[in-house]
């Protein structure tokens, strides 16, 4: 379905009004056409999926239809009047909010705060009135059932209670239609299955929902509709129990994408133990002693509250760990030491790209190549073309979707950001190669690519250590160690069923129930 007119994206007549429908909507940004005659429409008390590869035309309809961006043609009604003018702030907030993968709440304040933000209860002095502002954050919490202290500062707060929060927040305007952006990317497996209890809960409470993903699975568990954009247009929009997955991902990329896995040769026995932790103790408690040999991948798989981030990070040099030795190539590095980590051979791919994987104003070539200054320059010196050629090269081998190598990685989509995370930490020729989480929030294509780098490197002799719940991340390890409450729990070579690795995950040993 192409989405040129309003038949072909409106449902059957009759019935409510849809909560929000778009209809021929265009938009250039330059020379680069981010919708053509795009369209979608949500009905009152669903969960909507828009699904699409990153640059698909998703986060360009989700700007227009929150009243950050003029659309260049088309319309856009909720419930079936015309969308406000864009400087009435107010009256968009009444119609729908967004909840972003990267959070709006301001951190120094606290929950209440936030809540009331330029709302606050002020006396006949025209001051707060503190003890009000936090009854009335308190009230507003219980009524969506959000369990947190409205005293606490919010950088305090959980990646899921900051979610919760600004949900609250938003329903505190009036909106009953919520965009949640990527709400499962920074979440484990029992925080999404809280958020998708809640979203639950408040779709019976009467709030719509539009639901952007890049995990296929969460869409065929929580949503009942699904459109899908592919190059700037609307593909389709049908009920999810009506589109089987091959037809889904047929849709989103024009052809059918299969992730890699691994290569079935194992190591030979005589290779080098590029990466050896022994006894090692994070200051959360977590324990575990690996061996990963040159051109092997190994898994690290585990819940929230297993241990598994924990242990990464303390081998990689971002967290001191309370004991425990690690050595690559033999040699053995300074705990808590990113500099010495580096120095010994170590590329990383960290779990949050946004706080710890990119300077976000500077070029896709300045951070790529930030951690080689040896490889672009001389005495101190950078050699702007060639620190650009490696950058380029980068780009060329990753499928960066970019004009060049001064473009900023904040102008990027989630996936080709992440590729320039991937390119710094292979710009270095890493012995160790450690991945957390890698293919968060990203889509089935730049998945595919991430993926298909560690094969790639494997080959070359590169130790590579996967530290991640994503079973399509794990499907490329030769092995995997299932960590549980801290401790390793389970350890299984390739050729696992899912349902054994993620009962393993939730600390359940299915052969012995």
């Amino acid at each position: 379905m192409s989405g040129t007119s309003r038949a072909a994206i409106d449902g059957p007549a009759g019935g409510d009004r849809p909560v929000v429908e778009a209809v021929n909507i265009s938009k250039r940004f330059g020379s680069t056409v981010a919708l053509s005659e795009a369209g979608i429409v949500v009905r009152r008390g669903e969960t909507h999926a828009l699904v699409g590869r990153n640059g698909a035309g998703k986060s360009t309809l989700v700007s227009i239809l929150s009243g950050l961006t003029a659309a260049d043609a088309g319309a856009v009604a909720f419930d079936g009047r015309p969308a406000p003018p864009l400087g009435d702030r107010d009256a968009w907030r009444q119609r729908l909010a967004c909840v972003y993968q990267k959070s709006t709440i301001i951190p120094t304040l606290t929950v209440a705060e936030n809540l009331f933000l330029n709302r606050h209860a002020r006396g006949s002095g025209r001051l707060i009135r503190w003890s009000e502002l936090r009854r009335d954050a308190e009230r507003l919490l219980a009524t969506w059932s959000v369990e947190v202290d409205v005293r606490q500062p919010a950088s305090t707060l959980s990646v899921e209670q900051r979610q919760f929060v600004e949900i609250a927040r938003a329903l505190s305007f009036g909106a009953r239609f919520i965009i949640l952006d990527e709400p499962t990317a920074q979440l484990d497996g029992a925080g999404i299955s809280r958020l998708f209890t809640r979203i639950r809960d408040l779709r019976a409470q009467g709030v719509t929902f539009l639901f952007i993903s890049h995990h296929l699975q969460e869409v065929y568990e929580i949503c009942d509709q699904v459109t899908v954009f592919r190059d700037a247009r609307h593909i389709v929009t049908a009920p999810v129990a009506e589109l089987s997955r091959q037809a889904l991902v047929a849709a989103m990329t024009g052809e059918d994408v299969t992730m890699p896995e691994a290569d079935r040769r194992p190591p030979s026995p005589g290779a080098a133990v590029l990466l050896s932790v022994r006894d090692l103790v994070t200051r959360s408690g977590a324990e575990i002693s690996l061996e990963v040999k040159a051109g092997e991948v190994v898994g690290i798989a585990g819940g929230g509250g297993s241990g598994k981030v924990e242990v990464a990070e303390a081998i990689v040099g971002l967290s001191c760990p309370a004991g425990g030795i690690v050595a690559v190539d033999g040699r053995v590095l300074r705990p808590g030491s990113v500099p010495d980590a580096l120095a010994a051979g170590v590329g990383l791919v960290p779990q949050d790209r946004h706080r710890e994987g990119l300077v976000p104003l500077l070029s896709i070539a300045e951070n790529v190549t930030m951690t080689v200054p040896h490889r672009v320059g001389r005495h101190g010196i950078i050699s702007p073309a060639r620190r650009d050629g490696l950058a380029r090269r980068t780009i060329a081998d990753l499928a960066i979707k970019a004009s060049g190598p001064q473009v900023p990685v904040s102008d990027l989509s989630g996936g080709n950001q992440q590729k320039v995370v991937m390119g710094r930490a292979l710009a270095s020729h890493p012995k160790l190669l450690v991945l957390i989480t890698p293919t968060a929030g990203v889509d089935v294509r730049s998945k595919q690519t991430l993926l298909g780098v560690v094969e790639d490197v494997r080959r070359r002799g590169t130790a590579v250590l996967v530290v991640s719940d994503e079973l399509d991340d794990l499907r490329i390890c030769d092995r995997v160690a299932v960590m549980f409450q801290g401790r390793v729990v389970h350890e299984t070579a390739q050729g696992w069923s899912d349902n054994d690795l993620v009962a393993a995950m939730e600390g359940v040993d299915l052969h012995h129930v």
